[in-house]
C-alpha cells in the first residue's frame, strides 16, 4: 500500500517488469558470469527488450521519462539478483548523463534514442591512475586540430569497456586554466586509435568488465564536443555524479535485501541445537539489524533520487545524493558482512551465492567516488548551511561568557 502512495504505476509496472527479468534472466546466470567474468548478454538483452534502458530519458529522446527514482528502483531489483548485473545496468546510465545532462539538442537526438532502445551500450571515461577521486588532476589530453580534437593518453577502471558502443570521455583542453580546464567528448568504439587494453581481473562485480582505455592520436569531429563549448567538462562530470549515485546507492540496497533474503531463508532452515537457527537470539538480533539498516538506505535513496526528479541539480540535491550512496553502500557492506556470518562456514564457501554478495559488495563503496569523498561533499554543505543556523548562535556560549559563568542568552 506504502508503495502506491510512493510511486507512479509507471515505476512500479517497471519495478516489476525488472523483477521479472531479474528472476527469468539475472538470478540463473549470476553464478556463470562471476566465474567466467561474462557479461550477461541475454539478461542485457531482455532488459532493452522490456524498455528499461528508457527509464530515466526524456520521452522527446526515445524514452519513457519515469525519472531518476524509476531508475532507482529497477537497478534495485536487478542487483537484488545479481549486483553485478545491477552495475552493468546502472552504468548506461552514468555513461549517458553527460550527454543528457550537457549535450547540445544534436547530440541528444542523435545518441539517445539509441541508448534509450538498447541498441547502444555507454560507458564513462573518468579517473586515471593518478586522478581517481582528484578528478581535477586529469591527464588524457584533447587538442583541437581544424574540425576535429585529437585525444592522447589512458583512463582506468572504464566499466562497461568493450562492451560499451559508446564512452562519454573527459580531457583537458587548457591546462593552464582552473575552472574550465576539462571537456567531455563522445567516442565512438571502434575510432582508428581507440583501443580497449588491459581486461581487470577483479575481486567481484565480475559479470560486468572494467578495462584500462587508451586513446592514440584519437580523432573526434568537433560535433562530439559535448555542448558545443570547451571548459564544460568538470561542471559535466559532477551533475552526472550527482545523478548518477541515486542508482550507485540503489545497486546497494538491492544487494543488502538479496543478502538478506539469502540469510534469512538459510537461517530458517539451517537446524542447529534442536531448532533453526533463525530461533536462536543472537542471530534474529543480526536478521534484525540487517533488515532495518537496508530499509533506511532504501528510504534514503528513494529520497534522493525523489529529489533530483523534483528539483534537477541543486546543493541540497547533491547533498542527498552524496548521503544515499555513502550510507546505503556502507548498509550493503555490513549486510554481506553478517550474512556471511549467518551461513557460518558454508558462506565462505564459493558453492554458496553469499560469498559473491560479499565480494560484489566492496566496490560500492569505492567506486563512483569513494565513501571518504562522499563525507568530504556532505561536509562540505553542512558547512555552508551553517550560515542559515546564525539565530541559534544565542544558544551557545562565547568563550567569554564560559570564562565568567555567564549563562547563554535564551528566547523569552
Amino acid at each position: 500500500m506504502q508503495q502506491n502512495i510512493v510511486f507512479s504505476d509507471q515505476a512500479l509496472e517497471l519495478q516489476a517488469t525488472a523483477r521479472k527479468i531479474a528472476d527469468e534472466y539475472v538470478r540463473p546466470g549470476a553464478a556463470h558470469a562471476d566465474k567466467h567474468s561474462e557479461y550477461n548478454m541475454k539478461a542485457a538483452k531482455a532488459v532493452a527488450s522490456a524498455g528499461l534502458f528508457r527509464a530515466w530519458i526524456p520521452e522527446a529522446y526515445g524514452g519513457v521519462d519515469a525519472g531518476i527514482l524509476s531508475l532507482a528502483i529497477v537497478a534495485e531489483e536487478l542487483a537484488k539478483a545479481d549486483s553485478g548485473f545491477g552495475v552493468a545496468y546502472a552504468v548506461n546510465a552514468l555513461g549517458s548523463f553527460p550527454i543528457l545532462l550537457g549535450g547540445t539538442e544534436e547530440q541528444k537526438q542523435k545518441w539517445m534514442p539509441k541508448i534509450a532502445a538498447g541498441e547502444t551500450f555507454v560507458a564513462f571515461c573518468l579517473s586515471e591512475k593518478f586522478a581517481g577521486s582528484d578528478a581535477s588532476g586529469l591527464a588524457v589530453t584533447a587538442v583541437r586540430d581544424g574540425d576535429h580534437y585529437v585525444i592522447n593518453g589512458e583512463k582506468k577502471w572504464t566499466t562497461n569497456g568493450g562492451v560499451a558502443d559508446v564512452y562519454t570521455v573527459f580531457a583537458v583542453t587548457d591546462a593552464t586554466s582552473k575552472s574550465r580546464r576539462i571537456s567531455a567528448f563522445i567516442v565512438e568504439k571502434g575510432t582508428p586509435g581507440f583501443t580497449i587494453e588491459k581486461i581487470e581481473d577483479k575481486m567481484g562485480i565480475r559479470g560486468v568488465p572494467v578495462v584500462e582505455t587508451h586513446f592514440n592520436d584519437v580523432r573526434v569531429p568537433v560535433e562530439n564536443l559535448i555542448g558545443g563549448r570547451e571548459g564544460l567538462g568538470f561542471k559535466h562530470a559532477m551533475m552526472t555524479l550527482d545523478h548518477a549515485r541515486p542508482g550507485v546507492a540503489a545497486q546497494a540496497v538491492g544487494a543488502s535485501q538479496g543478502a538478506l533474503d539469502l540469510a534469512n531463508v538459510y537461517a530458517c532452515r539451517r537446524v542447529q541445537f534442536g531448532k533453526p537457527i533463525s530461533q536462536h537470539q543472537m542471530v534474529q538480533k543480526m536478521l534484525a539489524d540487517m533488515a532495518m539498516k537496508t530499509e533506511a538506505a532504501r528510504q534514503l535513496t528513494y529520497a534522493a533520487a525523489a529529489a533530483i526528479d523534483v528539483n534537477g541539480p541543486s546543493p541540497a540535491n547533491s547533498k542527498m545524493a552524496a548521503m544515499a550512496k555513502c550510507f546505503a553502500s556502507d548498509v550493503a557492506m555490513e549486510v554481506a558482512t553478517d550474512a556471511v556470518q549467518v551461513f557460518g562456514g558454508y558462506g565462505f564457501m564459493e558453492d554458496y551465492p553469499i560469498a559473491k554478495f560479499f565480494r560484489d559488495a566492496k566496490i560500492l563503496q569505492i567506486y563512483e567516488g569513494t565513501n571518504q569523498i562522499q563525507r568530504m561533499v556532505i561536509s562540505r554543505h553542512l558547512v555552508r548551511e551553517a550560515n542559515d543556523l546564525e539565530h541559534l548562535k544565542d544558544f551557545i556560549p562565547s568563550e567569554e561568557q564560559k570564562s565568567y559563568g555567564a549563562q547563554p542568552t535564551t528566547a523569552t
